[in-house]
């Protein structure tokens, strides 16, 4: 008897460890959490398989590409009332944006990880079909073909795409196109939050507290009005792999989603953007058609809540807070609370503009008058700045 207990007390030890889950873009995860359905959004477990040193081998089963969380019940590989139903931001083709996952302190088991875009959408409608609950056999079709969407890490120039410390030549986990943790057992930062050195509680957990992992990936040539991008994680310590997703659009529009809807303009006296800075070519250069415009805005938040742009353009969202474009949190501290995002607009096009802070309800608050304005310049400039704070 004192064998079972103590097997049954092991066996739960290993089920309650603290994980990770998928934080920007806001995950079907994320969004049951903070709609009071998932108690423990770390605890979504793909176990016992076989992790490591194969990173493809673990079959999915219930866990599929999106993750099964067997605490609390939730099957996140379909949609409810509180995710699923509609694309919670809009990228464009080949373009390179900010992800973010959350590690728990307490289960921080080092490994590998990447990201995945399906470009199948006859598979990944399976998982965006209200009322309809994918096979096994369906979950892992998608999850295949997740796995075949890979968005290397060596495709963002200038990122650090290392070779896993716990991994050697000869095993298939040596490769450079996933992502990597720190040496599990490293000096100090070892295992995932060696990835950015990110502070622990810079991201919410239930068990022990979090920090987040923070990388860019490309957004492949393809446009879908709704689609998934997933998480996988493969764990070094422990025999678990970790899947998550989120609901995007991928649309040359490049317009943002999320939030409620609104169609209330806001005052009509304007003022300057804060401050501007541009990236200029010298010597002889051909004028730009388009100008990478990226707002660098400092916003203090609470958890639940995400930062939007607004405006009087339709990639702005036409005043619309259901179309507004979304800050990513992903260089978000403390100190420095900054939310940012890019977009791309033609050469001399003249906009006003605000932010909103949208809370886990989804309702929209927006930030005082007058509005902000600018004008994306004409000449050699392929990108500028604007760079703000809340008022």
């Amino acid at each position: 008897m004192a064998l079972v207990s103590a097997l049954s007390v092991l066996a739960l030890a290993n089920f309650v460890h603290g994980h990770g889950y998928m934080t920007i873009p806001s995950s079907r995860t994320r969004l049951g959490t903070e709609a009071g359905i998932d108690t423990c959004p770390e605890c979504t477990i793909r176990e016992p398989v076989s992790a490591w040193p194969d990173l493809e081998a673990a079959t999915v089963d219930r866990s599929g590409p999106c993750g099964y969380n067997a605490r609390v019940s939730v099957d996140y590989n379909f949609p409810s009332n509180d995710w699923g139903n509609e694309p919670v931001v809009t990228y464009t083709p080949g373009q390179i944006v900010d992800v973010e996952w959350c590690v728990d302190n307490n289960g921080d088991h080092g490994g590998m990880f990447s990201w995945r875009i399906c470009q199948d959408q006859f598979i990944v409608d399976k998982l965006l079909t209200p009322g309809y609950t994918p096979t096994l056999e369906e979950k892992q079709d998608a999850e295949d073909c997740f796995e075949e969407g890979l968005l290397p890490c060596t495709e963002i120039e200038g990122q650090v795409c290392d070779y896993s410390p716990d991994c050697t030549s000869d095993q298939p986990c040596y490769r450079n196109d996933w992502f990597t943790c720190n040496a599990f057992e490293a000096n100090e930062r070892c295992g995932c939050q060696g990835v950015d050195n990110a502070p622990l509680n810079s991201c919410f957990t239930t068990i022990a507290g979090g920090y987040t992992v923070t990388k860019q990936v490309k957004i492949p040539q393809y446009v879908s009005n709704h689609t998934l991008i997933s998480l996988r994680w493969n764990s070094y310590q422990t025999e678990q792999v970790y899947l998550t997703c989120a609901d995007i659009a991928i649309s040359d529009s490049g317009n943002g989603g999320g939030g409620s809807s609104s169609t209330t303009k806001p005052a009509s006296t304007t003022t300057k953007a804060t401050s501007i800075t541009t990236s200029t070519a010298t010597g002889i250069c051909t004028t730009a058609a388009s100008v990478a415009v990226t707002f660098t805005e400092s916003v203090t938040t609470t958890y639940g809540q995400s930062i939007y742009v607004v405006g009087s353009i339709d990639q702005l969202g036409n005043w619309d807070t259901g179309s507004a474009m979304a800050l990513s949190a992903a260089q978000y501290m403390a100190a420095n609370p900054i939310w940012s995002g890019t977009v791309t607009l033609p050469a001399g096009t003249s906009f006003e503009y605000k932010l909103i802070n949208v809370g886990s309800s989804g309702t929209a608050t927006w930030e005082s008058d007058p509005n902000r304005s600018f004008n994306v310049p004409e000449g050699c400039e392929t990108a500028v700045t604007v760079s703000g704070s809340w008022r």
